[in-house]
């Protein structure tokens, strides 16, 4: 591994950090299209990666500070866990059974989407605070 792909390694793996501790995401939206576009990983591999480096941490720290200030719903938190599992396993069986290509479209379609439903519920919000 060459000196600058660790360094772009780091700096992604900072910026997904930085991101997941601040709105809760980070390894789909940062390290997915960071892994393709900057170190030409295949679209698969980066699906690989990401959930590799969320298997056990999961923001561990992030987690702790929202438990520390009661902001975790612990029952929600273990149904969609239980339910992510299952979906987890599916969705990437589901998954290396597409074209790398058809995975990135459909991947880019889902942020577009929420993208925009973020974006102007955000505003709507932000908004009415300044009202």
């Amino acid at each position: 591994m060459s000196l600058q792909t660790f360094v772009l390694l780091v700096i992604i793996g900072v910026a997904s950090g930085l991101l997941s501790g601040f709105v809760g995401v980070g390894g789909g939206i940062i390290i997915v299209p960071a892994l393709i576009y900057f170190l030409s990983m295949p679209q698969h591999a980066a699906q690989g990666t990401s959930l590799f480096i969320l298997l056990l941490p999961v923001g561990f720290m992030a987690v702790y500070n929202y438990y520390k200030a009661g902001s975790i719903n612990w029952n929600f938190g273990i149904v969609i866990a239980i339910a992510f599992v299952v979906g987890g396993y599916f969705g990437s069986k589901l998954s290396l059974k597409m074209s790398p290509g058809l995975v990135r479209f459909v991947f880019g379609i889902i942020m577009v989407i929420i993208s925009f439903k973020l974006i102007t519920s955000g505003y709507t919000a932000w908004n009415n605070e300044r009202a």
